[in-house]
């Protein structure tokens, strides 16, 4: 899961979220001067990506990309997640999605004396890029795979993604609805 779900699964509870939000750029035991909800929300990130990584529907569409592609499929779904869920966001939300993704922008801003400053950057791009509601846009999403491929050290096939997740979108799409109820159940056990 990639920002939006991340910030959506902390619930209405803005430590939670914030930490959520955070957990890629902090590494190791959250830092103990952070509110607990912060820290708490670091650690509902990391329960997330791991529910995520071994549900069976999610192994399952791991296995529908062929090499190179494979080897990235974590990173290729985690944002494709986030572009099922923008595109979907009225089904699971009542607050429209510019609203939501408004909201999650100004909670990082309000709050950015806790925000790691490795973050810092992708906060950036968040507001040049309209993040997260703008991940319901597959043009967005093509130039966030091509941004990743040239941030990653090693030659990689993530800027050519696109297609082949389109190729793909029907499966991963009852991917998406098969697993992210059973996500939203397993994340709210942890508000």
């Amino acid at each position: 899961m990639n920002i939006l779900a991340h910030a959506f699964l902390g619930g209405a509870d803005d430590d939670l979220r914030l930490g959520g939000m955070m957990g890629d750029f902090v590494r190791g035991a959250p830092d103990p001067s952070l509110p607990e909800g912060v820290r708490r929300g670091i650690v509902l990130h990391r329960a997330i990506d791991t529910f995520t990584d071994r549900h069976p529907a999610v192994v399952q569409a791991r296995g529908l990309f062929q090499a190179p592609f494979r080897r990235y499929a974590g990173i290729l779904l985690d944002m494709w997640f986030d572009h099922c869920l923008a595109r979907d966001f009225a089904a699971w939300s009542d607050i429209p999605l510019e609203e939501y993704s408004g909201g999650v922008r100004q909670l990082l801003a309000q709050r950015r004396a806790l925000i790691p400053e490795r973050m810092h950057g992708f906060i950036q791009y968040m507001e040049r890029e309209g993040l997260p509601a703008t991940y319901a846009d597959r043009g967005t999403l093509g130039r966030a795979f091509i941004g990743m491929s040239h941030r990653l050290s090693r030659e990689n096939p993530l800027a050519e993604a696109m297609p082949v997740l389109l190729a793909l979108e029907e499966e991963l799409w009852r991917c998406f609805r098969a697993f992210f109820p059973e996500l939203l159940a397993f994340a709210k056990g942890h508000w």
